[in-house]
């Protein structure tokens, strides 16, 4: 059975076709830039990778490449439309509906436009992939994974912020979360790797991309999470802030003559990590200026490091104990100078890192604590399409039963 996995951003679409009998990967790619003069599709195979300039005024056009390109006689992997059995479609925000992935009907359309208030940036491309999909392949079942479904299992405590309750009432302001899809697949992998069972494993997985965000996992359910109403919040990221005080906002608003809409772009696309060096929002960059002896480089990795620890010291506590770290995404997999400087100062939560480890996580399995550390400490690349497609290919065998 080939599952077609599709992600859409506001200008892009990731996509990959994954075939579930034996979970492998027939093809993934890229279409970047819609809606511009010149869009980019880079498409690979086992037979290589190819890119081209194409013409992609919107997502429907994007789509229908796509799949041309996966029936295309010299770099196709499909001879018809009929072999694509579903369609999983990553979504960022299913609001506190849905708790876990879902078949989409109108209604759960409906749902996911309305959802487009908490996710404007994200929610509507989302929805431009499944209308494109939809009408592209009109008879093959459409799943939605959300974002957000993984931490539904939150307590209120965790959840609910110390505003005037009637603004939770009336819009919904409230700690969703976001990496859901991520942080699920790799707490389910590294019960895998250390051979026990999810339920009995209390896990904190630390995603750290250019997006940054962590998770308590008590037993196989999230019970907090740094991001919140908005993946603003939490840890520093590549552009974004994370964690201030609000009255910043109004202070560089007055300071510096701007609108509040101004202030919004700059904790989301001036700070973080980029706003603190200077340089960029890549950490390899960043890194390489550090060894130079650029200040502001090196502080921009300490704090980074430094926030993630202390998110680690409280969902310890959260968790009242914890069995293993989980490193994942493009920092958390090969930023092994950041793994390292996080850990640092968390024997006493009995956490030992393997230096030699670190440096070569794949030769040990991901496990890059020491063998005597009393918790375990994994580096595991994170692979959401494989677990969107898991869900959609769930979800179709219930219905189909």
């Amino acid at each position: 059975m080939k599952i077609l996995v599709i992600n859409c951003g506001s200008s892009s679409i990731k996509y990959q076709l994954l075939d579930m009998e034996r979970e492998e990967e027939l093809a993934e790619g890229l279409l970047e830039k819609i809606g511009e003069a010149h869009s980019f599709l880079s498409h690979q195979t086992g037979k290589g990778v190819i890119r081209r300039e194409v013409n992609a005024p919107n997502h429907h056009q994007g789509l229908s490449l796509i799949i041309d390109l996966l029936l295309e006689r010299s770099e196709g992997v499909i001879k018809d439309l009929s072999e694509i059995s579903a369609v999983g479609h990553r979504v960022v925000h299913g609001g506190d509906t849905f708790i876990e992935s879902t078949l989409i009907d109108g209604e759960v359309m409906q749902t996911i436009k309305r959802c487009a208030t908490l996710a404007p940036l994200h929610n509507p491309p989302n929805l431009a992939g499944i209308e494109a999909a939809m009408d592209l392949l009109p008879n093959v079942p459409q799943v939605a994974v959300f974002d957000t479904a993984f931490h539904q299992t939150m307590p209120e405590e965790a959840y609910v912020y110390p505003l005037p309750y009637e603004f939770y009432e009336k819009y919904g302001i409230r700690r969703y979360g976001f990496h859901g899809t991520s942080h699920r697949y790799v707490a389910q992998r590294a019960a895998q790797i250390l051979g026990k069972d999810l339920r009995d494993l209390k896990i904190i997985t630390c995603h750290l991309g250019n997006g940054c965000s962590i998770t308590a996992v008590d037993r196989g359910k999230s019970v907090d999470t740094s991001m919140g109403f908005t993946p603003l919040e939490g840890l520093p990221m590549g552009t974004r802030c994370g964690d201030i005080d609000p009255s910043i906002i109004f202070f560089i608003a007055e300071k510096e003559n701007l609108s509040f809409e101004e202030v919004n772009n700059i904790l989301n696309r001036k700070s973080g990590l980029l706003g603190i060096s200077g340089i960029s929002n890549d950490v390899r960059e960043i890194r390489r200026e550090a060894e130079r002896g650029n200040y502001r480089a090196r502080l921009a990795l300490e704090i980074l490091a430094y926030r993630v620890k202390k998110y680690i010291g409280a969902y310890a506590a959260v968790l009242g104990g914890v069995d293993a770290i989980v490193f994942t995404a493009g920092i958390g997999e090969n930023a092994g100078y950041v793994r390292s400087r996080i850990c640092q100062g968390l024997e006493f939560l009995g956490i030992q890192l393997d230096e030699n480890r670190n440096k070569d996580p794949v030769k040990w399995r991901g496990i890059i604590s020491a063998e005597n550390s009393q918790v375990k400490v994994l580096v595991i690349p994170t692979r959401e399409e494989l677990m969107i497609a898991r869900d959609t290919l769930e979800i179709l065998q219930r219905h189909k039963g």
